[in-house]
């Protein structure tokens, strides 16, 4: 087994109880423990253990989705007490668990072979250094680009731009017949990460985190285009965007008052709180000045991962193919209006039609702020660079923070590549 260690953890213990070891029998059957750290998405969950225990007589599953899940395992972590099954997004955290040597090699796991192959290759980016094996499982994605008004769209003649000159067109248009533009309530600063992410898949080089780690790029030069492109977007949207938030700007947008909302398919769930008859579609950020240079900013929302201590690995692996059967894929889809990971027919919610080409072609790329480190409030410093609108002083910041915040990892890549040549 390999030796663990976690130094970003925090030492602060929080108080646990009622939960299962790994692989702990109970009644003559196999416990397996999941903790998945969604949760909105608990009673979908609480469907799929009662689905799995009723139909399985070896194995007893036991899914726990505790409120601010992640802090609750990175104190477990410490505490060297480990679930069977993580359920977790792919981001930064999932990096830092491979790097901490806490999950376990899944490839040999039949059903990756399922998988659509641009998720798999998103987890493997998220690697600190290139690690041999393959760590997480993708169950759903999310989608980021532009929602719009379907029935606005139609009844103006409005056209989906597929460059950044026809947005800025259609903007023009939008706005000279009275309409808003965009709703974008960046009072939350997480709000201003969403149209950011967008636009820099389409502008800077998917691995450019990595190329920065590795002394070979900087953000002031990868970066300039989308936050010159950021400030540009921002004169289309309500006067004062700071003053109002999130659910501000679903409600707005919700009720008509813009025509486009530059967020994810996460948002539709609280848009159709608000109006359940509002009829939304959505695009891809066409933040190239080419069609061709579009991809589709999307991550795995949802994988598992098995961890080195799980001491039944084939009874975790058997969890995870009921998990990623059609059907239970399906009841995820339908409560979450998530993308499936897995390659398949499924039924995907209306709001993705814009985007079924580029999920089928694999045509995606991963949200950049699933690189940057939370320590280093990425969104906040997007948020008062919109403010004061000085793309220059900004640049200046990320890059001087990056190297504040990464240099434990940038020390790891530099001896990755001295020694690897």
């Amino acid at each position: 087994m390999r030796k663990k260690g976690f130094a970003i953890l925090s030492c602060t213990v929080l108080a646990m109880g009622g939960l299962f070891g790994c692989g702990e029998q109970n009644s003559g059957k196999t416990e397996i423990e999941l903790v998945q750290y969604k949760p909105e998405a608990v009673e979908v969950f609480k469907k799929l253990e009662e689905k799995f225990n009723s139909t399985h007589d070896d194995i007893h599953l036991k899914i726990d989705s505790p409120n601010d899940a992640m802090t609750i395992l990175k104190t477990r972590f410490v505490r060297e007490d480990y679930p069977d099954i993580l359920g977790i997004g792919g981001d930064i955290n999932y990096s830092y668990f491979i790097d901490s040597n806490i999950l376990a090699d899944v490839s040999d796991f039949d059903g990756l072979s399922e998988v659509n192959e641009g998720y798999v290759n998103i987890l493997e980016g998220l690697e600190f250094v290139p690690t041999e094996g393959t760590y997480g499982v993708p169950y759903v994605a999310n989608a980021a680009g532009i929602l719009y008004n379907r029935k606005m769209f139609q009844d103006h003649g409005w056209k989906i731009p597929t460059t950044w000159e026809e947005l800025m067109t259609l903007c023009d248009t939008i706005q000279s017949e009275g309409i808003l533009p965009f709703y974008f309530g960046f009072k939350d600063t997480w709000t201003c990460l969403a149209p950011w992410n967008s636009l820099a898949v389409d502008l800077a080089p998917s691995d450019v985190c990595q190329q920065v780690n590795a002394g070979n790029a900087k953000f002031s030069d990868e970066y300039r285009e989308t936050a010159e492109k950021m400030l540009k977007l921002v004169q289309y949207g309500e006067e004062g965007p700071f003053a109002y938030g999130y659910n501000d700007a679903c409600t707005a947008f919700a009720n008509g008052e813009s025509a486009m909302f530059a967020i994810g398919s996460y948002a539709v769930p609280q848009i159709k709180s608000v109006n359940p008859d509002l009829d939304i579609d959505s695009f891809v950020t066409p933040g190239s000045d080419s069609a061709d240079g579009n991809t589709l900013n999307s991550g795995v929302d949802l994988m598992f991962a098995v961890t080195e201590d799980c001491e039944n690995k084939e009874a975790a692996y058997e969890v995870i193919r009921f998990l990623m059967e059609d059907e239970n894929i399906q009841l995820y889809l339908d409560d979450q209006n998530a993308v499936p990971c897995k390659s398949g027919e499924f039924n995907l919610a209306s709001n993705l039609d814009g985007m079924k080409d580029y999920i089928s072609s694999g045509n995606m790329t991963d949200y950049q702020d699933h690189y940057y480190p939370a320590e280093m409030a990425v969104d906040a410093q997007i948020q008062t660079f919109l403010i004061e609108q000085d793309v220059d002083a900004f640049l200046d910041k990320f890059d001087k923070d990056w190297l504040r915040y990464n240099r434990d990892i940038i020390r790891k890549v530099e001896e990755y590549n001295a020694k690897n040549k």
